[in-house]
């Protein structure tokens, strides 16, 4: 069977990047793109930045990877307590991995060995939701409810018991206040299954690729947090994509008041400079471990790789110098309220919504229904060719309503773009989406 030439997995015709600097990247035609996603929101402080080359540089010449095992260092010890400093409250305890699957999958393993540890040998499941995604190691697939990535790995899954998505654009029927009802629907899905079987409810507290830059209902993880502290489940909140400052809070919960038992964290963490993750755990969670293990029972060859280590130390310290949390958080709005304006009389654009510098516009067939377009239209494949060949990277996703239909584009710029990056970015954004739709005749 002959592949269609919009194959997701292919890469036969990509461009070859050659070299970056900044928002910018150019590849080996000459032809310049600005980076509008940071990649797939890594790139948080844009690329070649002189400071991280230069910190990277300098580990590797006195040694590039002290094995955690056998030995701490400068580097690992500097960078969990400037976790510890953004964290705040009792995320204290961590483990580094090289990327957020690994970070994710670290967490799940810490919680089961928690309850395990508690003399809770019976809580081996997990409750997670529709219209997530959480990685590409089996547990993070498992957990993930995002149908085209995980539809060829079904039946080898630790399978998670999946809730609606909470979406305040795409609301879970019913009457009243929606966080609640969403709150409601976990606490019943461990009734039903039995509390002495959950671990842990694992969540992304504003939803990525899978839903489009999707903030949580207001008030929802508040009750999460009463709901799972009652039935002595663990809550886990992944900010692989929205956290390390990608929101405009370092831990993308905190803007909701609440702290989690275990956070994934990976993307922003060291910017895209060595693959770098944590996952990070509270004080009561690691003591019940080390009483009963004396240590986390998860870890890798590359657990805390100096080198990466003092890339996250160096980025981290250029994010709190230049003070990018609270720019992140005032350009949030306005790049919103750009982005409306600029894709203003489409009436395909049904949501412009996110936080901080991670927004998403979701097209619809029906701004009143919100149907979304028939999935073989495949325009979010659209946008993203037509983007590359407007000198822009975004990042566009399809499935975002049912696992096959719904098309949106997220934008997740550098924290450090400039004004004018940005306004160019929203730009061409625009731009892309408004041609798409005019050759396909919606506009």
């Amino acid at each position: 069977m002959a592949k269609s030439p919009d194959h997701l997995k292919s890469t036969a015709s990509l461009p070859k990047v050659v070299r970056a600097k900044g928002s910018y990247l150019w590849d080996a035609e000459g032809r310049q793109y600005i980076d509008g996603s940071g990649g797939p929101a890594v790139y948080c402080l844009g690329h070649a930045n002189e400071e991280v080359n230069a910190a990277v540089m300098a580990q590797l010449g006195a040694i590039a990877h002290g094995y955690r095992y056998n030995f701490t260092t400068d580097a690992l010890e500097e960078l969990t307590e400037i976790i510890r400093g953004h964290c705040g409250g009792t995320l204290r305890e961590m483990v580094y991995v090289t990327g957020g699957s690994e970070a994710v999958e670290s967490c799940l393993k810490i919680a089961l060995q928690y309850q395990t540890a508690i003399g809770q040998k019976g809580r081996r499941r997990f409750i997670s939701r529709q219209r997530s995604w959480h990685g590409n190691t089996l547990g993070a697939l498992g957990v993930s409810g995002f149908e085209e990535r995980t539809r060829a790995y079904e039946g080898a899954f630790i399978p998670s018991i999946k809730l609606s998505p909470a979406n305040d654009y795409r609301p879970i029927a019913g009457e009243g206040d929606l966080g609640e009802r969403c709150a409601a629907e976990l606490e019943a899905a461990i009734l039903a299954a039995g509390p002495e079987t959950i671990a842990a409810f694992i969540f992304e507290p504003v939803v990525g690729a899978a839903g489009g830059c999707v903030p949580a209902p207001k008030g929802y993880t508040r009750r999460v947090r009463e709901i799972c502290d009652r039935h002595g489940v663990l809550m886990i909140a992944d900010e692989v994509m929205c956290g390390a400052g990608r929101t405009g809070t370092w831990r993308a919960l905190e803007h909701d008041g609440v702290e989690p038992d275990l956070m994934s964290v990976a993307k922003g963490l060291a910017a895209g400079y060595l693959p770098l993750g944590a996952a990070i755990c509270t004080s009561r969670v690691w003591e019940a471990i080390r009483a009963a293990d004396g240590a986390f029972g998860t870890g890798h060859t590359f657990t805390g790789h100096t080198a990466a280590c003092a890339a996250g130390v160096a980025v981290q310290k250029i994010v709190a110098r230049e003070g990018l949390l609270a720019r992140v958080a005032t350009n949030g709005p306005r790049l919103i309220a750009d982005w409306r304006s600029a894709l203003d009389g489409l009436d395909a654009v049904g949501d412009i919504r996110g936080r901080g510098h991670f927004i998403c516009a979701e097209l619809v067939a029906n701004r009143d229904t919100k149907e979304p377009f028939p999935a073989d239209r495949r325009l979010f494949i659209k946008v993203r060719a037509q983007a590359m060949a407007n000198g822009l990277i975004c990042y566009p996703v399809g499935g975002n309503v049912d696992g096959a239909r719904g098309d949106i584009v997220i934008l997740a710029p550098p924290y450090n773009a400039t004004e004018a990056e940005l306004e160019e970015i929203i730009d061409k954004a625009a731009r892309s989406i408004r041609q798409v739709l005019q050759a396909e005749g919606l506009a």
